[in-house]
């Protein structure tokens, strides 16, 4: 089939590969806008396992209560963790007496 391809297309050696490339570009774009999005709906790939209807009931009970309720850097001990120099952040001071 390639070697029909080829007798076909006119022309000298790089004429030809360059039709060639061309050819086979057009057909992968063709492939890759228009094909391949039409049987998309069709294909598994995005079916899950697991019916996600109603995932979110009891998930704070299990979690032991704490859910979205408290705030992501908090450490539940009334402190909030974070980066030195932001706010909330526990502040290190310099030991007294150097001076």
């Amino acid at each position: 089939m390639y070697g029909l391809i080829w007798r076909i297309l006119p022309g000298p050696w790089a004429s030809k590969f360059i039709m060639a490339v061309g050819l086979l570009a057009g057909a992968c774009a063709l492939l890759w806008f228009f094909a391949f999005p039409a049987i998309s709906p069709h294909m598994p790939f995005n079916d899950g396992a697991v019916d996600i209807e109603g995932a979110g009931a009891g998930s704070d009970e299990e979690a032991g209560g704490q859910g979205e309720t408290e705030e992501a850097g908090a450490t539940g001990d009334g402190e909030e963790a974070g980066l030195p120099g932001e706010e909330g952040a526990p502040v290190e001071q310099a030991p007294e007496g150097e001076g």
